[in-house]
Order: structure tokens, then sequence, then C-alpha cells
């Protein structure tokens, strides 16, 4: 049985926005989007990979690095206004309850139905729905264990953060082995989720894919959009999020931001 959560009102979300001390310019646009989303948004859902790497929750709150301090500050004024919600990616999966209540947010429950104006939209980070990357899952298995993790956040923060920067090394150096479908969704995954959902409606982040997606189900034809991941520290620059509100979903580039002051004058449309 599926999470389901009735969200009134405009619903924004965005992913894959891989906060961390190399991208100030990425940070500066996406407070930009949170002061922007106080502003015209009821909701905010961000899809996993808030972050580049998140080791523990205490890491952040106990002596937070500088670079991540204003961040924090900026999600704690936004869920001061709206509703917020944190979904944990591939890169954060140890978002835990502890920076949620910090933060005045909610861990948003993957896969999810959310109850919109437009009806259930289905959705996840999207990371799931990759089964073809069966390297990848059987580590996701591992790494999602209870007892793993509670053997992780038992070491010191220093032997953390080594073995995040090896886990990455090796994530980086695999990625350049592995065919691009591998790293895409199935379809077969998709269209399983479509009919075990009921949803009519997909969104999620994670493969770097943006746009919007049809298929075929027993069911009838099905919608998948896929968020942008966010980069303006280097060409091309991109990112963006998706609304969805009374008058249906829609794609939003970062040129919509209307408060953006840092130079992105270049920024598409679409990725």
């Amino acid at each position: 049985m599926l999470n389901r959560i009735e969200l009134p009102g405009v619903i924004w979300l965005a992913s894959d926005i891989h906060l961390g001390p190399d991208t100030p310019v990425t940070r500066e646009v996406f407070h930009a989007f949170l002061d922007q989303a106080c502003a015209e948004a009821d909701a905010l859902i961000l899809c996993g990979d808030i972050f580049d790497v998140w080791i523990g929750d205490d890491a952040a709150l106990d002596d937070p690095p500088p670079w991540l301090i204003p961040s924090l500050e900026t999600f704690r004024r936004t869920a001061n206004t709206i509703s917020l919600w944190l979904a944990r990616g591939n890169r954060d999966f140890l978002i835990g309850p502890s920076l949620a209540r910090h933060l005045g947010a909610k861990l948003l429950p993957q896969p999810v139905l959310l109850a919109t104006p437009i009806g259930d939209v289905l959705v996840t980070h999207g990371d799931e729905y990759c089964t073809d990357d069966v390297g990848y899952q059987r580590f996701k298995r591992l790494v999602r264990n209870p007892l793993v993790q509670g053997m992780y956040l038992s070491l010191s923060l220093a032997r953390r953060r080594r073995i995040a920067q090896y886990a990455r090394q090796r994530s980086m150096a695999s990625h350049g082995q592995k065919e691009s479908a591998i790293m895409d969704v199935t379809a077969d995954a998709v269209r399983a989720a479509f009919e075990q959902s009921g949803a009519s409606v997909m969104v999620h982040g994670h493969t770097h894919r943006p746009g919007l997606y049809k298929i075929m189900t027993p069911s009838g034809e099905k919608r998948r959009y896929v968020l942008p991941d966010w980069e303006c520290d280097q060409e091309p620059r991109r990112g963006g999020w998706i609304s969805i509100s009374e008058a249906g979903i829609l794609m939003h580039p970062l040129a919509s931001l209307k408060s953006l002051k840092v130079a992105c004058p270049q920024q598409g449309a679409g990725n």
C-alpha cells in the first residue's frame, strides 16, 4: 500500500541540486529559488540528492561546515513559510528525522502518491526504476540496510568522510564505464510503478534527463516528468523545477527565477 499525502494549492518540485562546498553559484541560485517558492507556492518537495554527500545529520547539526550554514538558514526560513518536504536520494539517503526537525521540514516517504488539484501524482527520487543497473541496485540494498547504516553512523566523522569520498570516487569511475542507457529508468519498471499506483502522472529526478516522457501501459497512456539536475558553476548551466496546480503541470527553467541575481543569462528552457 503506497503512502498518500494530500497537498492542496500550488506544489513545486525540484531535485538533484547537489549542494556542496564546490558549488557556490548553484547554492546562490537555489537560495533564490527557495525565496521564490515561499512567495508563489504552498508546498515544496525536494525529491532527493539535495546534497552531493550526506554522512549523517550530526555532521551538519553539531558542527556544520561554513558552506552549509546559509543553506540551513534558508531551508528553515522556507519551512516557516510553506510546507517543505525532503526526500532521500542516492547521494543523501542518510538524511534523517533530526535534520527535518531542525529545519521544520518533513521527510517524504518514497514512493508516494500526492493528492493534488489535478489528481494523484506518483513522486519519488527515481533511482529504483533504473533496474538495468544491477550493480547499483545491489549497492543500494546494502547501504539502505538499517544495520549497515547504524554501523556507519557509529564511526567518527573523519572516518565517515573518508569512506564517503572513496565511495564517490568509485561511483564516478563506474559511471564512466557504464552505457548511458543502463543508468536510465527501464520501461518495465516504470510501467509496473504506474500499474501498482493507479496514477497516470509520475514525477522523479535522478536520471538528469529532464523532460516529459509518455509511455503506454495496459491501462492506457501515462506521463512521466523528469526533473533536471542543477549546475550553475560550470557550463552548460542547467536546473529548474515543476509546478502542479489547478492549471496543470508546468516545467520551469532557471530563467523563470524572478529574483535571480547571479549571472545565468544563457540558461535555456530545458537542460
